[in-house]
Formats: C-alpha cells, sequence, structure tokens
C-alpha cells in the first residue's frame, strides 16, 4: 500500500522546517498530491507537516485512475493512454519492466525523438497497470518513473469542503490521517 499525500495549505506562514519537508515530498503548491511509500520514515514525515497536508492509503485501482486522470508528461500535456511516453533509464530493470519493452523505441522512423529542451529522449508506451501495481506494492517510487511528473495538480473540490479545512480530521476537518481523502480527490479531478 502507498500513501496519497495532498497539500490543503498554501505557502504563507510555512516554517523553513515545514517548507523543507513539503519540497522533498514535490508538495511546493497548494491543491498539489504526490504518492509516496507507506513506511516509517513517510509516516514520520507526514506527521511532521499534519498542519499543511492530508493523506490516506490508496490501492493499486485509484492509482491507475489517478495517474490516467491527473499524471503529467510535462507540464503542460497529461498522460494518456493512447500517448503516454516516458523517457528509458538504462539503470534498473524494475524500471524498464513496468514502463515496457526493456528501452526498446517504438518509433518506426529509426530516429530518436527530441524533448522541448533539445535533449535526445527514447520515447515508449507506459503501461499504466503494470506501473500502478508496481508502486502500490512499494517497488517503484513515482519519483523514479521517467517522463511523468512526480507531483499531480489538482483543482479545488467541486462542491467545496463538506468538513472545515483548517481542522484536523479528528476535530470534523480535514488536515491529518483522512479515511475520506479519496472521495474529497475524486471530486478534485
Amino acid at each position: 500500500m502507498v500513501y496519497l499525500v495532498v497539500r490543503m495549505k498554501g505557502t504563507v506562514n510555512v516554517p523553513r522546517w515545514a517548507d523543507l519537508t513539503l519540497e522533498s515530498l514535490h508538495l511546493d503548491k497548494k491543491f498539489r498530491a504526490t504518492i509516496i511509500p507507506e513506511n516509517e520514515q513517510s509516516l514520520g514525515m507526514l506527521r511532521k507537516i499534519k498542519e499543511w497536508v492530508s493523506w490516506s492509503s490508496v490501492d493499486d485501482a485509484f492509482i491507475k485512475e489517478f495517474i490516467e486522470k491527473k499524471g503529467r508528461v510535462s507540464s503542460s500535456r497529461l498522460v494518456t493512454t493512447a500517448t503516454a511516453t516516458a523517457t528509458v533509464p538504462s539503470t534498473t530493470a524494475t524500471t524498464n519492466d513496468a514502463v515496457g519493452d526493456n528501452g526498446k523505441s517504438n518509433n518506426s522512423s529509426g530516429k530518436e525523438n527530441t524533448g522541448g529542451n533539445g535533449d535526445s529522449q527514447k520515447s515508449q508506451n507506459i503501461d499504466l497497470d503494470k506501473v500502478a501495481s508496481t508502486i502500490s506494492q512499494n517497488q517503484l517510487y513515482l519519483s523514479k518513473i521517467p517522463g511523468i511528473k512526480p507531483w499531480f495538480a489538482l483543482s479545488p473540490p467541486k462542491g467545496g469542503f463538506r468538513k472545515k479545512s483548517k481542522r484536523s480530521y479528528s476535530q470534523n476537518g480535514v488536515l491529518g490521517e483522512n479515511k475520506e481523502l479519496v472521495s474529497l480527490v475524486k471530486r478534485m479531478m
């Protein structure tokens, strides 16, 4: 299992120690989300910044849907099942198996694709089912998948927050460990 973490508060009046933790989780802006492994180190980081984020455990079906709808290849292009592309690293076999084809390019012309910054990159399709299952089993981190941003940009929830956004979940709010976060994030997608 993995944690889905969403930053619920903005960037004003955040202490430096909390800002460093939020940056290391790729939660730079309000309503950014990420997926992190469920272990003691992650839980310690989340408890440290519980006044700014909300988190919950999620399964691989939600991860697949989340990556399909909100995963980004670049800051302006979403990941789709037909046009999902990623660059292939030559270091880990787990990443290659999850991304597909073990590093072979799907480009029929034999030329390498170039990114927006002019770098040469090999392009290939991503198998979202495999990626979701390997992420949910803690075998692959979201930040290690090449070509997909390690964060997800969410909108404010449709219909607004049904609970207080400045209180913890135990005090009838949304912050901290939130059992209802999945339904809230579905309204934010």
